[in-house]
């Protein structure tokens, strides 16, 4: 399995409409390690690790994000994966 690293900026209406928790639940749900958090400029900051395959689905969720959202643009920096976390969790 190719395992990577991607580091995710979500802009938009994204703090406040449950976006860190459904990000959570979804890279559970990918089985992705790594953390999400809100911004002081309030974009969400994303890091991921884990299969390009399910990295790239997640990258492709953030587009939409959860019902409340509305994104505005992503910015995604593919990294070389380094092992860093052991699961996924908010910050």
């Amino acid at each position: 399995m190719d395992k990577k690293r991607v580091h995710i900026i979500v802009q938009g209406k994204v703090q406040g409409v449950f976006f860190r928790a459904s990000t959570k639940d979804k890279a559970t749900e990918l089985e992705l390690s790594g953390f999400v958090r809100n911004m002081p400029d309030g974009t969400v900051e994303i890091v991921a690790e884990g299969s390009q395959e399910q990295l790239t689905k997640l990258v492709d969720w953030c587009h939409i994000g959860p019902e409340r959202s509305i994104v505005n643009e992503v910015h995604s920096d593919w990294q070389t994966y380094i092992a860093e976390f052991e699961a996924f969790n908010i910050r």
